[in-house]
């Protein structure tokens, strides 16, 4: 006797919460599936899914989270333990532009301290990279050198341990040699300001950070002597799932504005972008994090199109790592 679709439905619900790992497959062709129809909209199906697979029970045994270093893009609120130091390294690419080759790159050493309760700082040293080749309204450039020194002071306000969320600020000035976007060698003065918070869905084994980002800066070209101030604004979410004790995936996502001016006087362009994260901890003291995010949407003021790719970049990627001592 065939069954109805009702009766049909509800013991595949049944199953599926018998067996996890099969409404992981479930949701995993859905996306699929939706993805074929919606080529343009691929990114987006993916980071779904992270999101979908983030809230799935498994029984895998889990570590308390600590959000200093989880995410790839986005900031978390904690700090650290008083005493804590720590060496960081980290190697950013940016990809993509609207003609010809773009490809920019950094890495950076980092040297972090908490001396007191709450309070995390670092100094970093940049080396830069630019080997760009026939992009409108760029001049070529193709090197590698020192890029500049940063100083990132965070303060946490809320603990996730004590409070419902963890909340902390934080400010991190830059004295760069080039013009980040054009690769110009030249002064750059900038700060990056966040304010950050996170939250446990479910303790221990999902956690999700929001951020609001403000980044002024002002340029002085060698080549021309000129001055130029933008300014950077948005938001940033991110979602992480601890499959296994100190292995986290996830995904983040970033809408950022930019602007001519250091006050956010005239919009110049914005930019949607989105992608996974993926965090191991590689050891009681070692951990890596590795994320990837694309351009999705976007509009320049100056250029028709559906991105930004005047102000930024098709993609994005980052390796972050780090030891404690």
């Amino acid at each position: 006797m065939a069954q109805s679709g009702e009766q049909f439905q509800m013991q595949r619900r049944k199953v599926l919460r018998k067996s996890p790992e099969l409404w992981l497959y479930a949701v995993m062709a859905e996306f699929k599936a939706w993805g074929r129809c919606v080529a343009p909209t691929r990114q987006a199906a993916t980071f779904g899914l992270l999101l979908a697979f983030a809230i799935i029970p498994t029984g895998a045994r889990t570590a308390t989270i600590d959000t200093e270093h989880l995410f790839g893009f986005t900031i978390g609120s904690d700090v650290g333990e008083v005493g804590e130091k720590e060496i960081e390294g980290s190697l950013t690419g940016r990809f993509g532009k609207q003609t010809g080759t773009y490809n920019a790159g950094s890495g950076t050493l980092s040297a972090e301290s908490v001396p007191i309760a709450n309070l995390r700082t670092e100094i970093t040293a940049e080396v830069l990279g630019y080997g760009i080749t026939g992009v409108t309204g760029l001049a070529d450039q193709q090197y590698a050198a020192f890029g500049g020194l940063s100083a990132d002071i965070r303060y946490q306000f809320l603990d996730r341990a004590t409070a419902p969320f963890g909340f902390a600020v934080g400010a991190e000035p830059r004295w760069g040699r080039a013009d980040d976007v054009t690769g110009q060698p030249g002064s750059q003065y900038s700060v990056d300001f966040v304010a950050a918070a996170d939250w446990e869905p479910i303790r221990n084994r999902v956690v999700a950070a929001f951020n609001l980002l403000y980044q002024p800066e002002t340029t002085r070209l060698k080549w021309t002597g000129t001055w130029s101030q933008q300014s950077t604004a948005g938001v940033a979410i991110a979602v992480m799932a601890q499959i296994k004790s100190g292995i986290f995936i996830g995904g983040e996502a970033r809408y950022l504005r930019a602007y001519d001016g250091i006050g956010l006087q005239t919009l110049a362009g914005q930019g949607f972008f989105i992608g996974p994260t993926v965090y191991m901890q590689l050891s009681e003291k070692a951990w890596m994090a590795f994320a990837w995010s694309a351009q999705v949407a976007g509009e320049a003021t100056t250029s028709v199109g559906s991105l930004d790719l005047v102000n930024f970049e098709r993609r994005q990627a980052r390796l972050l790592f780090g030891v404690n001592f």
